[in-house]
């Protein structure tokens, strides 16, 4: 085969056959074909899109490159969750914690930042000395003591993808259904699971614009998951303005560690909550879905889902102190804030443009060999619906170099938007696809 074959072909729509996605991901994997090649097939999927059959071919190989983890030996139901990426989404912080102190077992593979989304890791490796990069043995470990441990993509671990997922943000690919069914259903099906739980974001913050994209997303990635035998469910949840108000990686940790202590935003403990729900009803904990509805609000007012994120934190490297002392996680040094025109009510704030402002002055990347600044971000004071005076203070950018402040700071004034009447309050999930 040659590499220059299977670009022309996808890229005039054509069917690559499942040995042929196979050669193509094992010949990057090992160094073999170069970025620009491959750079070149993303696009070709970008704009050709991929069959089912090279779908499914796409999450084998990738789960080939690597070891699959067995978790069979550990008792108890194993249901992950994932979010296809948003702008402030920091659910799989708070809902995993209250899922596992419910008594699920969270086994994690998690992603990094990708495009103007923020990643899990980026934010767990804001807390000082904790590890994403845990070995089988030790994964297995935490998550058997603990019952929440979050690893990324490794040299064992599925790591075709995450040398996919670098050059994806890196070539303006993202966004291609196909491309992101793979990446997320190859992490998850290289553990042993019992179920999943997806979050599929659609808005101007999401990488699906259009519900009708969301819907396919999610339809892909819940057949891929019956075909593999796993229950699963997936929420199509608003991404038109940011969730919660934090943006920005060790922001986040402290929303999380605010929301998880009953003090958090609306929006976020909500979200949250209902996915911790329905990762407790997938592992059968209770009866009902009301059921486990009522047991994650009962495991976030007790603390122990709190609690249980400071466990993980220690098991793995951090130091969980930094849930209560702030200071002790890493601080931008300076801070703008951005102010209201005029009065009115906020009636949009665009989630992408937030996102981009954030990774504009460092909280994700431009290139794949980018590093995260994890005390950068972007901190909202106000949220869609709210009524404003001129003057008032909508957000704060909070940087540690002033190279692209200014354009961040107007990238984020655009985002705003105010009217003089009040906006129709949007649905938080729009459909559940299973």
């Amino acid at each position: 085969m040659r590499t220059v074959d299977l670009i022309q072909r996808k890229r005039n729509g054509e069917e690559l056959s499942s040995e042929e996605i196979t050669w193509l991901v094992n010949g990057y994997t090992k160094g073999e074909i170069p970025d620009y090649q491959v750079s070149a097939f993303l696009m070709a999927v970008y704009y050709q899109n991929m069959t089912d059959v090279e779908v499914g071919a796409m999450v084998e190989s990738i789960i080939a490159s690597g070891e699959r983890l067995d978790l069979s030996s550990i008792s108890g139901p194993k249901v992950d969750k994932h979010s296809t990426g948003g702008v402030g989404d920091k659910t799989s912080l708070i809902s995993a914690p209250l899922a596992a102190a419910a008594g699920v077992k969270v086994p994690m593979i998690s992603g990094r930042a990708l495009g103007h989304t923020g990643g899990t890791l980026d934010k767990l490796e804001s807390i000082p000395g904790f590890r994403t990069n845990l070995s089988a043995d030790e994964f297995k470990d935490v998550l058997d003591r603990v019952g929440y441990a979050v690893v990324g993509q490794s040299d064992t671990v599925t790591p075709a993808d995450g040398k996919l997922y670098a050059l994806r943000d890196a070539t303006a690919t993202v966004e291609s259904i196909p491309l992101i069914a793979a990446s997320i259903m190859s992490k998850k099906l290289a553990l042993t699971l019992d179920g999943l739980v997806l979050d599929v974001k659609v808005g101007s913050g999401a990488f699906m614009k259009r519900q009708t994209d969301a819907r396919k997303l999610a339809q892909l990635m819940t057949t891929i998951a019956r075909r593999h035998d796993l229950r699963a469910q997936a929420l199509i949840t608003d991404m038109n303005q940011p969730l919660g108000y934090a943006i920005g990686n060790a922001l986040e940790i402290m929303e999380v560690s605010q929301t998880l202590q009953s003090a958090g935003p609306d929006d976020l403990t909500r979200l949250s909550v209902e996915i911790a729900a329905r990762m407790i009803f997938i592992a059968k904990i209770v009866p009902t879905l009301d059921d486990a509805r009522e047991l994650a609000y009962a495991r976030l007012r007790d603390g122990s889902g709190y609690r249980k994120l400071k466990e993980t934190i220690e098991a793995q490297g951090g130091n969980s102190q930094v849930l209560d002392r702030f200071e002790l996680l890493p601080n931008a040094t300076g801070a703008m804030e951005i102010f209201a025109p005029r009065g009115g009510y906020v009636s949009a704030i665009d989630a992408e443009e937030i996102g981009l402002a954030s990774s504009m002055i460092g909280a994700g990347r431009d290139t794949k060999e980018d590093s995260i600044d994890p005390a950068v971000g972007v901190i909202l004071e106000v949220k869609v619906g709210q009524k404003v005076e001129s003057g008032a203070v909508l957000c704060r950018l909070y940087f540690t170099k002033e190279d692209r402040i200014q354009e961040a700071a107007e990238r984020v004034e655009d985002a705003f938007r105010l009217s003089n009447s009040e906006p129709e309050p949007r649905e938080l999930i729009l459909e559940v696809v299973s």
